[in-house]
């Protein structure tokens, strides 16, 4: 029996080359479909793109609305203006709800001045303000308005005009006077007579420290009510009246201290009497001594005052109560100073005795 024949396996037997020429078409086809040209002005869109229409920006809101009312003859949005974003959220709770948190404060306080306009939606930009300025390959302008490689420089009338030559300014602050005071230096910035009371309260080098204790004290002096004089005890000559005194502490200060200041202090001079006795003798002193002898009375008397409380300040409360009483005349200072005054006055006739060494 002869073998069947199958047709369908045949043609798998046969080799299968296709032409050459549809092999390259088809590659070309393909590289011109990859292909992309340059995008101008003259090749058309094709009208599968679908963003071609929108390729040009939309008009803003407010100049779509400014259309519409020109269209319909009603009254629409300043374009120069804008329209402000309180008018527009205006009954739209909703939309105030997501406005920012500055924009909802201002709603809410609404305490604009009329004819202000804070937030607004212009959409007309104001171009008449922006100048620019292109330089030409001749006009090159520096900072400083000079040439540059030799080349002159040019401007045009418009920009002439609006450079102009700074002011000469004066110093930003005045200059000193001359001779320059002698408080202008930092060592000697503070009234002597606070220098001087600093020098005698400072204790173990604590310069600070007294220095915090002198503005206690003088701002107790300040913020007490004007003293009461006693005329039995007068204050120096030419003392401004007790309710002038608080305005101004340090006075008040320098007051009380040169109104107990004694005008002499008594030394005692070994054998000058005879027999191994000791003579008084009065020596007069100077400014500064005399201010030193009462600031140290008053700090011994304000030693023996008692604590009204309990803290840093009661040193300087008490030296300021003790400078109080002074001027009202109710310090034990005062008997000290006349007891030192009567006794130079006994001791008058010792400056005649014969052998008195001058020290």
């Amino acid at each position: 029996m002869p073998p069947r024949l199958n047709l369908f396996a045949a043609p798998k037997l046969l080799a299968y080359r296709p032409r050459s020429g549809f092999q390259l078409r088809v590659v070309q086809q393909t590289q011109q479909s990859i292909r992309r040209g340059f995008a101008d002005s003259k090749s058309p869109s094709k009208p599968e793109d679908k963003n071609a229409e929108n390729a040009e920006s939309l008009p803003h809101v407010s100049e779509e609305a400014a259309k519409m009312s020109e269209i319909t003859g009603k009254v629409g949005p300043d374009l120069k203006q804008g329209s402000p974003v309180e008018e527009i959220v205006q009954g739209d709770k909703e939309a105030q709800e997501k406005l920012p948190k500055v924009l909802q404060d201002e709603i809410k306080s609404s305490n604009n001045p009329k004819g202000t306009r804070s937030y607004s939606t212009s959409a007309a930009r104001r171009q008449d303000d922006l100048t620019t300025y292109t330089p030409n390959n001749t006009d090159i302008v520096s900072q400083t308005g000079g040439l540059i490689l030799g080349q002159e420089t040019t401007l045009q009338p418009a920009q002439s005009d609006a450079i102009t030559t700074p002011a000469t300014v004066g110093h930003k602050f005045p200059l000193p006077e001359l001779p320059i005071p002698k408080n202008m230096h930092k060592d000697y910035r503070y009234d002597p007579v606070i220098e001087q009371v600093l020098g005698l309260i400072i204790l173990h080098g604590k310069r600070a420290q007294a220095q915090r204790h002198m503005a206690l004290i003088l701002n107790h002096l300040r913020t007490s009510p004007p003293p009461t004089i006693n005329p039995a005890k007068p204050l120096v000559p030419g003392a401004p009246p007790p309710s002038h005194l608080p305005l101004n502490p340090v006075l008040y200060l320098t007051l009380a201290i040169d109104s107990v200041a004694p005008l002499l202090r008594i030394r005692n001079q070994k054998g000058a009497a005879g027999g191994g006795v000791a003579l008084q003798i009065p020596v007069p002193l100077h400014m500064r001594q005399r201010r030193r002898t009462a600031v140290r009375w008053i700090l011994d008397a304000a030693a023996k005052r008692k604590n009204r409380g309990s803290g840093k300040s009661m040193f300087a409360q008490r030296v300021a109560e003790e400078l109080i009483a002074v001027v009202e005349g109710r310090s034990a200072v005062w008997e000290r100073r006349q007891a030192v005054h009567k006794l130079g006055i006994s001791s008058r006739s010792n400056l005649n005795k014969k052998g008195l060494r001058r020290r």
